[in-house]
């Protein structure tokens, strides 16, 4: 897992910044939504759905629907970025930083999600661009297969997003 930096002042700058140069108000609902995203979920992936069972525990008032909107606000302003891991879901995860670049290792059976970073991973993707003429602009890395919670690659119990 990559280490966790505090980034969250950093963030909210960037989100405040955005919203102003798009003309919208910061609000205390999306103040909720920033604060239970940027707290506990940072490295992990979470669904809008995940993310409106927690918030709705505290915040009954907050709707599903502001949150999808909050979670799209957050990915076009670059503080986080909305990954789709072949299961019909889309996820969001927390940008660390600028220039973040990790993978993803998604097992097939229960979904759970393993990041990691790999230099000579990168520096072979830069080679066999260089070979083929292209130039690098973006690119992302995601591996199937059956971690070592499934039992028999079948119904492993694991949930990243569980308190």
């Amino acid at each position: 897992m990559i280490t966790n930096i505090n980034i969250k002042p950093e963030r909210k700058k960037k989100l405040n910044e955005f919203l102003s140069q798009k003309k919208l108000k910061s609000t205390k609902q999306r103040d909720v939504i920033f604060n239970e995203f940027f707290d506990n979920y940072v490295g992990k992936h979470i669904t809008v759905e995940e993310l409106y069972e927690k918030i709705k525990k505290n915040n009954p008032r907050i709707g599903y629907a502001t949150i999808y909107r909050t979670l799209k606000l957050f990915k076009e302003s670059g503080i986080a970025s909305e990954r789709n891991f072949g299961d019909g879901r889309a996820r969001y995860e927390p940008v660390r930083y600028d220039g973040d670049t990790h993978h993803h290792i998604i097992c097939k059976d229960c979904s759970r999600i393993v990041e990691f970073s790999n230099n000579h991973i990168e520096s072979c993707l830069k080679q066999v661009a260089k070979l083929n003429g292209f130039s690098v602009e973006n690119y992302k890395i995601e591996v199937y297969g059956s971690c070592p919670l499934s039992k028999n690659g079948r119904n492993c119990e694991y949930n990243e997003n569980a308190s």
